[in-house]
Formats: structure tokens, sequence, C-alpha cells
């Protein structure tokens, strides 16, 4: 087991990486404040692993609420019928909240527990790619609207996160490529030695191969637990470039109906977006902006924008996007793999000639 910290002074926690960590009780209760705990999973994931977790917490008077699967069910009324059950089940303010599933089940869990009482106990336990490398590290927490993906919600830290990666192994091959895009992306904002490593062993991981996910959910974490640490609510934008590829990204996935593109699916081709225009700006080599294109494709990633999206609606989708600030677009791009910038110094013709000249050739 490898185990890391998210450095945040007294709201500091461990990230723990490995086998079969869901039987391990030692782990979870250092993290548990009273004997009552709810663990919200949804119905994909809980026939999986719901009875497991349930005998780890057997000493304690453990309550499961089961969601719908989707990211179309990542709504404020998803979030009303888990306050109505945690009242119905009378939870204290000493609950432990515990998120077992994917990046979904972890935004909503988040978000409740920060609403609850105004704030409860809350654990991660992701269970898929994307979420063991992003979703679950750092506190964002928050649903979606229909004008904009992820506008509602809050800055909540969890007590710990649990990346059992043997969890992997039930997962969708399409859900453990999503998950993928946002390891690359480490790759891309900071990590250029960690890029080439995955050039390198993109096979290995679309195997399942447990050193080389161990070690790329390690170097992912380690990345992302580095910048949170620095820059926990986006305050000096050293956090926005964890969003490489999400403009555009959020873009597809509200523009194209929530869970018809996976998150990580929209990221990827995002990714590769942010890439060509970095370098209609000069930034990036044309031979960069093919490595970058190659390595999502080999992750089986789409890297088209969706031929329904005009460069108008794009435009338009990415106008609400959180890093518009008085009025202007700030996007995450690339001066060289491993050197992001968060600018909004670009020429938005050139990008708006850009996007129509990639639905043009979708």
């Amino acid at each position: 087991m490898r185990t890391l910290k998210v450095d945040l002074g007294s709201r500091s926690y461990p990230i723990h990486i490995g086998e079969n960590l869901l039987t391990q009780n030692d782990l979870l209760s250092p993290h548990i404040n009273g004997k009552q705990v709810v663990i919200i999973s949804n119905d994909t994931v809980a026939p999986l692993y719901m009875k497991t977790l349930l005998a780890t917490l057997e000493n304690l008077q453990a309550h499961k609420i089961i969601l719908p699967d989707g990211e179309s069910y990542k709504t404020l009324t998803t979030i009303e019928s888990i306050f109505d059950q945690l009242l119905e089940i009378k939870c204290a303010r000493d609950v432990t909240i515990i998120a077992l599933g994917g990046g979904v089940v972890g935004d909503i869990t988040g978000f409740a527990a920060a609403c609850y009482q105004r704030g409860v106990n809350f654990l991660q336990i992701p269970t898929t790619l994307l979420s063991q490398v992003d979703s679950s590290v750092g506190g964002k927490t928050g649903v979606n609207h229909p004008l904009g993906k992820n506008m509602i919600g809050a800055f909540y830290q969890p007590q710990c996160v649990i990346a059992d990666i043997s969890t992997l192994r039930t997962l969708p091959t399409r859900e453990l490529c999503a998950g993928l895009a946002e390891v690359i992306k480490y790759g891309l904002i900071a990590k250029k030695p960690f890029f080439s490593w995955l050039e390198n062993n993109i096979d290995r991981l679309l195997e399942l191969d447990s050193n080389a996910i161990e070690y790329a959910v390690e170097q992912s974490c380690l990345c992302k637990a580095e910048i949170v640490a620095s820059d926990e609510h986006e305050k000096n934008g050293q956090r926005a470039l964890l969003n490489l590829g999400h403009t555009f990204g959020h873009a597809i996935e509200t523009g194209m109906g929530y869970g018809n593109w996976l998150h990580g699916e929209a990221v990827g081709c995002g990714m590769v977006i942010a890439a060509q225009f970095s370098a209609k700006l000069g930034w990036l080599s044309d031979n960069d902006v093919s490595k970058i294109s190659k390595l999502i494709s080999m992750a089986s990633l789409p890297t088209q924008l969706p031929k329904e999206l005009t460069a108008d609606r794009m435009i338009e989708l990415m106008a609400v996007d959180k890093k518009v600030k008085d009025g202007k677009l700030h996007l995450v791009l690339l001066k060289d793999i491993g050197e992001a910038v968060l600018t909004s110094k670009f020429n938005h013709d050139l990008l708006y000639n850009t996007l129509n000249e990639l639905h043009n050739n979708a």
C-alpha cells in the first residue's frame, strides 16, 4: 500500500492506494466520529462492494443509501432525496457519510455532507479510475444544472481517501478509458517525464497491470495533492491548471446531454482541442500536438469535436464556465508538454475559427 498526504494544515488527510483495502478496518476507523455511518452508493456499485464494506464496518450502526447510476442524476433533486433519508434515519451531527462509487457518487455525497447540519464527516472510497486519480481528491463537491456542469457545490474536504485498485477489475472498459484522460492530464500540466512514461505504458494500464495502475494512481494523486495544497479554493490560479481540457469538455458534456459522453471522454477530446489551440497561438509544436492526440487516441478516447456542436454552440456553452471572470473567458492552455498556463490573453476570433475548423473536420 502507498499512502500520500493532502497537506491542508488542520484539514490534512491521507490517500491510501493499494489492493483489497475495503476489508481493512484500520484504515477507516480513525476517521469515523461516532457509531453511526451512512454509505452512499449507486445501483451499479452497491451490488459489487456494499456487502464487503458493511462487513468491515460490522461493529457500527451502518445504513445505506442507494442512488440510480448516471451523470443525469447528479442533481439537486438527488441531494434532496439524500437529505430525506438522512433525516428519516435520524442522523446526528456525529454521523460519518461514506461515498462508495465513482465521481458522480463522490461529488453528490461530498456536497450532501457539506450541507447536512452545516457539515458532517465524510470519507471517499472511489471505485473508478477517474475518481481515484481526480474527483475524490481535493474537496470539490457539487451537482450539475441544466445550463452548466458542476455549477452548484462547495469546497469540502474528506477525512480520508481509500483508493482500492482491486475495484477497477469490475470497471467497464469504457469507464477505465475515461479515467485515463485525467491520468494523461497530469503528465500534460506538470509532469513531462510521467507523460513519457504513459506513452510507453498505456497498454499496461489498459490491461490493468497492478504495478502500472498503482504507480499511475500514485503519480496522479501526488500531482493533485501538491496543487490543491498550494491553492485549495482556486485563488491564485494554480488549481485551475487541473482543468486542462475541462472548459471544452464541460461544453461537450452539456451540449451533448449529460451522460451521453462520459466526463473523461469529453476531457480527453477537450485536451486535444486545447493542444490544437495552443499550437494556433504558436505555443506548442505540431509534433507535440500529434503526440498528445496519439496518446489520447491510444487510450481509446475521442479526439474530434462532435459534429453536433458548432463553434457558435461551443462558445455559448463555454460562456457559463466557472473560469469566466469579469466577463472574460480564461482557458488552461499548454506552453509545452508538462507546462500549462491559465490565461485570458488570446485572440477570440482565432478561438472561434479553430473551433469552426474542428467542427468542419468532424
